[in-house]
């Protein structure tokens, strides 16, 4: 219990969320103790079973990490996590939207499944991200990037991503038909709840006055980042 407790309240800046299978030995009674610290317990890389996965919401999990990648695959005989999670209304899904990950017609038909309340955005996004194709390093993997799609040197897998938030919002809006509001809820609000971060993920008086402005096409067109305009070359 102390090096739980540790984690959620030894530093200044401590950790908020924690992903883990729940089918591993103990994880069900880890995602309890993780929760009671005050911990964010995300359900990810796992071969848990429909019934694993939902006995872990039930014990405190509220995040589905990267929903359908690294997760076993759905069967009609064994619907495995994917369908628990999609079906637990306390859980927030991540998409991986870059065109890789998922296929477009997923994308909207989770979005239309359980609204962008229920949907974080997010990138998965490692060292490659903005910098040209070739070799890079994922811990003590290799990893090769091709048009923007990064997979380990087999094929086997792909291995992270190169997406920015905003290109994610950019394909919600443009390639599913995801309204704004709904993209910006889904890159922001819905990801600001799901880690319990009061202070962004709205616009409002007395927050930080973080926000991010588009041009007509979704494209970046600025940032102000706690009330400051951030410098930078494409605005």
């Amino acid at each position: 219990d102390a090096p739980i407790v540790d984690l959620a309240t030894a530093h200044q800046d401590p950790i908020r969320m924690v992903t883990l299978a729940p089918e591993l030995p103990g994880a069900l009674d880890a995602v309890r103790k993780i929760s009671d610290a005050g911990i964010v317990v995300a359900i990810g890389h796992t071969d848990a079973t429909y019934d694993i996965a939902w006995a872990a919401v039930d014990a405190g999990a509220t995040v589905a990490t990267h929903l359908f990648n690294g997760m076993r695959p759905f069967h009609h005989r064994e619907p495995g996590p994917t369908m628990a999670l999609l079906r637990r209304p306390e859980v927030v899904v991540e998409l991986i939207d870059d065109g890789y990950h998922l296929h477009t017609a997923i994308v909207s038909d989770i979005f239309e499944q359980v609204s962008s309340r229920r949907v974080a955005l997010v990138t998965d996004a490692i060292s490659a991200t903005g910098m040209p194709d070739g070799p890079y390093e994922l811990g003590n993997l290799t990893v090769i990037v091709k048009d923007g799609m990064a997979e380990l040197p087999d094929h086997s897998s792909l291995a992270g991503s190169t997406l920015t938030m905003d290109k994610a919002f950019q394909r919600a809006v443009l390639e599913q038909g995801v309204s704004v509001v709904d993209a910006a809820q889904s890159t922001a609000t819905t990801p600001a709840r799901a880690l319990k971060l009061t202070d962004v993920g709205i616009i409002e008086v007395g927050l930080r006055a973080d926000f991010a402005v588009l041009d007509d096409d979704c494209a970046l067109a600025g940032v102000m980042r706690k009330g400051e305009w951030v410098a930078g070359r494409s605005w």
